[in-house]
């Protein structure tokens, strides 16, 4: 084995910039202006004071050093092609190397699918700053204007003659050009890679198993570990004796530190051995609570709970006194893990001098503070080295486990790889809160509604309601209120916080409003809207014409209302500054209802990727449809009942329907995808389900509601 290479930013000058020369181009972070923009000549220039490169080799390799952790977004695609765009480059010769963290670097982390949005305009002025450098030493070369010259496929052409020379060959040149203080970018009628479909240039080393991930990692001189945490949400540490498990083979080690017993040792297998021989006896602290102490709390709070207002329009009151017909409707979610396929695993070497972090984390620049906070040592002496994640949708945006590895370090004195079981993440992890919802409608003789009412009770939830979202500022009567309970159970976000769960019952109700008024569901969308444009109740938080078009752009490429063949549901949803709308296809077979087909339309500005953005709305579909129709975890005294795959339910590849996608190209700027189409699935499904069957579905997951139960 080898130990993996540790990218630092001299280093990543080393490897790119051929000794002969060449054009290094540091662009910053925190502005998108090019005069942000400085040149180096140097191979190894020492501190730099910026924060991500791009960089044109002799050779005319194009690199640059992407700052964001790759879990399966595709940034580490879609960000060389913003620059190559720019830069008209060809595209064979772009490479991007994963930067590690910087504390130069602004917004170094993954979540809340911001990683294009944030960059578009940094990378595209990064691209266009050394296409004009490169411009202007060919055009001195050959003592002609620079006007008279363009760049294309990582060559400056002269216009007039056909000269050519080649970007590896200019680079020299161009490092001795004064950087633009301002550049012109392309429009995008002339956009050659952007919103085309490119492979993921990672594709080849995944299924060839090339070391990129953290399990993956490995250091000559480190030892494996394994902590055995408590089994109880609300159980801590008594006693333990770890005596037999540091006798068997390999263990080097058995120590305790706050509630957790750490097996050290060889191997990974080693470990895992002789943790199952520890002698442990732990203690309550807190409320063993169970799932049907949940379902309790749910009722009681939803009725007596000291509610927290989140928006209020209007006399919600009266509103309802006078409806001539009234809608209540009440849904709620179980618990469930994030489940990604790379446990959770970290590297960590606690040294006199300094800390040294490895593996995969959705922020990195958090686990370096709490580090610090932890081990009370400055932040300048701990690095973060990334790696790829195997998945995370939101639970590696905790640093627990970096946290554990690197307090085992500093009491063991050695380099040690933290390892968790499947079992662990499951057992011992950061789940999406459980929430149930009550929704409430007021209807005149017109069927318009008139009056709206939401209270959100959640499980360590925070505000278990994105109060100004749609229909708000629809309706001139509404009001949103909250309650949370605090639990032992540790909660966090889930991919698409809140609303993963919110959009499906709002958009369940939502159709059941419509139904009892008398009007198509998406009709009664596209009026609530119009209202909102036309007579809005308070603040609008959402773009109304964006949501119309996807609203309206779904209902005709699924033909909706005209097949009758198949029963339809609609759903549309906000999130993450971008708009998805679904119409889900139901057939009957055996007596069950089957999801056929889903159509998406995605508003998420511009495309970069195509393949990656249909990836990423597919990945979001299948995501969202298997977690409402199966997964959930529940409790008994504290403990999950479910521990792995055998008994967490998952969907399965032939429960995948035919996904059609589709994106508005409106001309602004990009808006993010990680999530946003995740949220509208659950709902369109349940409606398809309900034109299907006439039942609702109020719970997740779907599996255990009575319409199931009963056909099963």
């Amino acid at each position: 084995m080898k130990s993996t290479t540790n990218n630092s930013r001299r280093d990543f000058l080393k490897m790119s910039a051929i000794t002969g020369g060449g054009l290094v181009l540091g662009f910053n972070w925190f502005s998108s202006d090019a005069n942000a923009a400085t040149v180096f000549t140097s191979v190894a220039p020492g501190d730099i004071n910026f924060n991500s490169y791009l960089s044109i080799a002799t050779d005319g390799t194009i690199t640059i050093l992407s700052p964001n952790p790759e879990l399966g977004q595709n940034i580490i695609t879609s960000f060389p092609m913003v620059v190559a765009e720019e830069l008209e480059a060809d595209w064979k010769k772009v490479k991007v190397v994963q930067a590690n963290l910087d504390n130069k670097f602004d917004r170094q982390l993954t979540g809340g699918s911001g990683a294009v949005p944030h960059s578009w305009k940094l990378l595209r002025n990064a691209g266009a700053t050394a296409k004009f450098m490169l411009i202007e030493a060919a055009a001195k070369k050959w003592g002609v204007p620079a006007s008279e010259c363009f760049a294309s496929e990582s060559f400056v052409i002269h216009r007039a003659s056909g000269k050519k020379l080649a970007f590896g060959d200019l680079a020299e040149a161009a490092s001795k050009v004064p950087v633009p203080s301002s550049v012109k970018l392309k429009d995008r009628k002339d956009f050659k890679l952007i919103g085309t479909s490119l492979k993921n240039v990672e594709n080849h080393k995944i299924v060839t198993g090339k070391p990129l991930f953290g399990l993956d990692f490995y250091r000559e001189g480190m030892v494996y570990a394994m902590i055995q945490r408590p089994v109880q949400f609300g159980m801590k540490l008594k006693s333990f004796d770890g005596s037999f498990a540091k006798s068997m083979l390999g263990i080097i080690d058995v120590v305790a530190f706050k509630n957790n017993v750490a097996v050290v040792g060889k191997s990974t297998w080693q470990v895992l051995k002789a943790r199952k021989m520890l002698k442990i006896e732990y203690e309550k602290e807190f409320a063993l609570e169970s799932t049907e102490d949940h379902d309790q709390l749910f009722l009681n709070l939803m009725d007596n709970g000291q509610a927290t207002v989140r928006r209020k329009e209007g006399d919600v009151d009266s509103a309802f006194k006078n409806a001539t017909k009234v809608i209540k409707g009440e849904y709620q979610c179980p618990f469930i893990s994030h489940s990604p396929m790379e446990p959770m695993n970290f590297f960590a070497h606690v040294r006199p001098d300094g800390v040294e972090l490895v593996g995969p984390t959705q922020t990195p620049g958090r686990a370096r503070t709490q580090v610090a906070q932890l081990l009370n040592i400055a932040e300048d002496k701990i690095t973060v080295q990334l790696t790829r994640l195997g998945g995370g949708f939101g639970r590696r945006l905790y640093n627990d486990f970096a946290l554990e590895a690197a307090e085992l370090s500093s009491i063991i004195k050695s380099p040690v790889k933290l390892i968790w079981t499947k079992e662990d993440d499951m057992t011992a992890g950061t789940y999406r809160p459980a929430v149930r919802y009550r929704f409430e409608a007021a209807l005149d003789a017109s069927g318009n509604l008139t009056g709206y009412k939401l209270r959100g009770v959640g499980i360590n939830s925070g505000n278990p309601t994105r109060e100004n979202n749609f229909p708000s500022g629809a309706v001139d009567h509404l009001l949103i209120d909250s309650v949370e309970h605090k639990s032992p159970i540790t909660t966090g976000a889930w991919r698409a916080p809140i609303t993963n769960f919110l959009a499906f019952a709002e958009q369940a109700f939502l159709d059941e409003v419509a139904v009892a008024a008398g009007k198509d569901p998406v009709q009664f969308r596209l009026d609530l809207l119009a209202k909102a444009k036309n007579s809005p109740a308070g603040a609008i938080r959402y773009d109304i014409d964006r949501m119309e078009a996807v609203i309206k752009m779904a209902a005709e490429k699924s033909g909706w209302g005209k097949k009758k063949d198949v029963s339809q549901g609609f759903s549309v949803y906000f999130s993450h500054a971008s708009y998805v709308a679904q119409v889900a296809e139901v057939v009957m077979k055996a007596g069950l209802p089957q999801v056929k087909k889903i159509y998406a339309v995605s508003d998420c500005g511009q495309v970069v990727s195509l393949n990656g953005a249909t990836h990423q709305v597919m990945g979001g579909i299948v995501d969202g449809l298997g977690h409402a129709m199966y997964s959930k975890l529940s409790f008994r005294d504290g403990a999950a009942d479910q521990n792995n795959y055998n008994s967490y339910r998952l969907i399965r590849m032939k429960e995948v329907p035919e996904i059609e996608t589709h994106f508005v190209d409106n001309g602004i700027d990009p808006t993010g995808l990680g999530e946003p189409a995740l949220p509208p699935t659950g709902g369109a499904v349940a409606n398809a389900i309900f034109k299907a069957t006439g039942k609702r579905l109020r719970n997740q997951p779907f599996i255990e509601e009575d319409l199931f139960k009963t056909i099963s």
